[in-house]
């Protein structure tokens, strides 16, 4: 017989009976509480979902070195008979996989897009005075949010809103700048983190408290085989053309960069591949 056509059904089973799984209703996975004095990490989320779908590399901030980990409900999403329903979903994922929850204000902000930021400039200067609110409050050290061509207009609405809240920040204000990405891929990442198995397992059951919205789509399912492209991806992407991939399974890309002296500075990274047993704070 041939082994590959036993493999891809072999995956389609498997997903098969994974349809058939439950959708939340999990324990919460234990950890300890952060130490009052640690390292905060702020996590910009267009949508609710998104705080785990691109959070491996926050994730194993959280579980190896006791960061907080603080997700920030940017939209509630835009149909606003589900933003309450979409609210509580995010809060029982964010309590399942150890993040803690942040909204920017009730029902959380709508009209994040570049039309917004281009044609209302008082609604879009209220958004960005709140989320820079939130980053004086918190003082991360590190921050996650989209790319500026993330293709969905609330992901590159909060690539511009996170930045221009920023701007307006004093020019002391620090933190690493990590950019991620989803629905468009970004051109120039420069590291890819690996999720180790039960990471990720963790992160697609959090993804599944999201019920309303995997009923829909069921992107829980699909989660390892995107991580696993992101690997082949970011093997040549980072390591260059023609390069030995990197001997993990599943993986997140990501751009890391400075902000500082009120500018994104780009920076020499550490480690372009972080596998798991690396420490995932380092130059941070």
């Amino acid at each position: 017989m041939n082994p590959y056509e036993s493999f891809v059904s072999g995956i389609a089973d498997l997903v098969e009976r994974a349809r058939r799984a439950p959708l939340g209703g999990f324990p919460d996975y234990a950890r300890p509480a952060p130490a009052q004095d640690a390292p905060v990490a702020l996590i910009f989320s267009p949508h609710p979902d998104d705080e785990v779908i691109i959070g491996g590399w926050a994730l194993r901030l959280r579980r190896q070195k006791g960061w907080r980990v603080i997700n920030v409900a940017v939209t509630q999403g835009s149909n606003r008979e589900r933003q309450q329903a979409r609210w509580q979903e995010l809060a029982n994922c964010c309590r399942c996989i150890g993040f803690e929850l942040q909204a920017t204000q009730p029902n959380g902000l709508e009209g994040v897009n570049a039309r917004t930021r281009a044609g209302d400039a008082a609604r879009w200067r209220e958004m960005v005075d709140i989320v820079a609110g939130l980053l004086a409050r918190h003082q991360p050290r590190a921050i996650f949010f989209p790319h500026e061509a993330d293709w969905n207009s609330t992901h590159i609405g909060t690539h511009h809103l996170v930045a221009d809240a920023l701007a307006t920040l004093p020019a002391a204000f620090r933190c690493a700048a990590v950019e991620t990405e989803f629905w468009g891929q970004m051109p120039r990442p420069n590291v890819l983190v690996e999720s180790p198995k039960d990471d990720l397992a963790a992160l697609i059951t959090a993804l599944t408290w999201h019920v309303g919205e995997v009923r829909r789509n069921p992107y829980h399912l699909t989660l390892p085989a995107w991580m696993m492209d992101n690997v082949r991806r970011g093997g040549e992407w980072i390591g260059g053309q023609g390069q030995a991939a990197p001997q993990f399974l599943f993986g997140t890309l990501y751009r890391l960069r400075t902000w500082s002296d009120g500018r994104f500075e780009d920076r020499a990274v550490p480690h372009g591949f972080l596998d798991a047993g690396q420490d995932p704070a380092e130059g941070f």
